[in-house]
């Protein structure tokens, strides 16, 4: 009987997964306690490898083999809107320490905010442009978008190729940023929190700009057109998410915080 839904084939992929997820805290607390790291450098190994074979069958059923229907597709966006949503819920509780920190400065902090004798970073120098590079991305990611559906390849190529320039860049301001701050994330409940906060962003724009560098030789290769650029549309709504959550990051913790 005819269905429009795609039924996988048998895989190892999901059992080893969990194996190499499994080696990942143990091998930690191993390194941790004893100082031995092989455990956990066998997990990361691991997981990486079986992430590149994954995606390698999805982008192989979806691309070659033709089984991404309609249906398959809408069923895809709804687990990648959950997924971003989820995304949403680990940074709520990082702007929710700092607000429970920041509105209500306890005893031991001197009851004032930022605490004694944390020096903050000005809102106006650096913060202020990563905040406009991570706009100027969301224009270019954009513009690829609308590039693609299209039909418009070079066009597309060349705004994602910007899109990427930009990302790599807000990296390496970061990167200057922290080594230049006067305080670590040992210093008070401010430096934890603006380096959980901040640190965890820098690695979903890492994590963005690896989906998009995928995107960019897969759209190189001719693995999209109009009506099939799934891959491509999940990557945009991931970056777009990164840069507004950088938007409430730069106003709550750069701007209002210091």
């Amino acid at each position: 009987m005819k269905q429009p839904f795609h039924l996988v084939e048998f895989s190892p992929w999901p059992i080893l997964t969990a194996f190499g997820t499994l080696c990942m805290p143990i091998g930690l607390v191993y390194y941790i306690r004893l100082g031995d790291y092989y455990l956990l450098l066998l997990g990361n190994v691991l997981v990486m490898f079986i992430a590149y074979m994954w995606w390698r069958d999805v982008v192989r059923e979806s691309t070659f083999q033709g089984h991404h229907t309609t249906y398959v597709v809408k069923g895809l966006k709804a687990g990648f809107i959950l997924f971003i949503t989820s995304e949403v819920l680990l940074f709520f509780s990082f702007f929710w320490a700092y607000f429970h920190s920041s509105l209500a400065p306890t005893l031991e902090i001197g009851s004032v905010w930022p605490p004694v004798g944390i020096t903050t970073l000005s809102a106006f120098q650096v913060p202020l442009l990563n905040t406009s590079v991570l706009l100027l991305s969301g224009v270019s990611v954009t513009w690829t978008h609308h590039s693609l559906e299209k039909g418009d390849v070079k066009s597309a190529l060349q705004g994602l190729f910007l899109t990427l320039a930009l990302g790599f860049y807000f990296l390496w301001l970061q990167y200057g940023e922290y080594s230049e701050t006067a305080f670590s994330i040992a210093d008070s409940v401010y430096g934890s929190v603006f380096f959980i906060a901040t640190g965890f962003h820098g690695l979903h724009v890492m994590v963005g700009a690896t989906f998009l560098t995928v995107c960019f030789l897969r759209m190189a290769a001719l693995h999209f057109d109009k009506g099939h650029h799934l891959g491509f549309l999940a990557a945009a709504w991931y970056w777009h998410f990164v840069d507004v959550v950088w938007l409430f990051l730069y106003v709550s913790i750069y701007w209002w915080g210091s």
